[in-house]
């Protein structure tokens, strides 16, 4: 059985590209925003014919959700790497993060809360790769040191048996990912957020400066 926690799911993806030869794979690539995708497709792109899948419905409010939509559409518009990437629309559904979030309100950030936020998004990814005939799915979420990368391939691999649509193994954090998604953010002038998307890391966000702010 496969240990998770002690797989470098980078080195994962860097064998199978490498046994591609000429073959360029489709991917719906899962993107939480345009920073987060920067590097993502930096890297990837040449490999596979990628269509990006912006499906967020924990963002809010509504005009968040359309600013950072808007960003990664610019980034798609202007960024060489990028040009040959399509976009596939999806419905805004606030909804369906409530109902996953009814009862974890008060649960801090990166907790259970966020497992089922993952799982819903992936899912969707998942269930529309399959329907649409990709060859592989994956998310931008793990180039995020603020996301638990293994918590992501748990839930992926269970997606790919249940789907049978592959899993593209990765951890977009190695190699120095987070730290190239901020040097293209400031290259392409990207906005940044500063609260994950839902209302309740903006609440935590917004107590954490004021407790900074009380302090001093």
């Amino acid at each position: 059985m496969q240990d998770i926690a002690k797989t470098n799911f980078q080195i994962e993806m860097e064998k199978l590209i490498a046994s591609f030869g000429d073959r360029r794979p489709t991917l719906l690539l899962h993107a939480c925003c345009a920073p987060c995708s920067s590097y993502v497709l930096e890297s990837i792109a040449k490999y596979f014919d990628v269509t990006v899948f912006f499906y967020d419905p924990n963002i809010t409010p509504a005009e968040e959700y359309e600013k950072r939509y808007s960003e990664l559409k610019r980034l798609l518009r202007e960024a060489p790497f990028a040009s040959s990437i399509k976009v596939m629309e999806c419905a805004y559904e606030p909804e369906e993060f409530f109902e996953i979030a009814r009862g974890l309100e008060d649960v801090p950030e990166g907790g259970e809360r966020c497992f089922k936020c993952y799982r819903l998004r992936l899912e969707k990814t998942a269930q529309t790769a399959k329907e649409h005939g990709f060859d592989y799915f994956a998310t931008t979420l793990s180039i995020s040191p603020y996301k638990s990368s293994a918590k992501l391939a748990e839930i992926s691999i269970a997606l790919e048996k249940e789907y049978g649509v592959d899993w593209l193994p990765s951890d977009f954090k190695k190699r120095g990912g987070y730290k190239r998604s901020i040097e293209l953010s400031n290259e392409y002038g990207l906005y940044r957020q500063d609260y994950c998307g839902c209302v309740y890391s903006q609440a935590q966000r917004a107590a954490r400066l004021a407790e900074r702010t009380d302090k001093q």
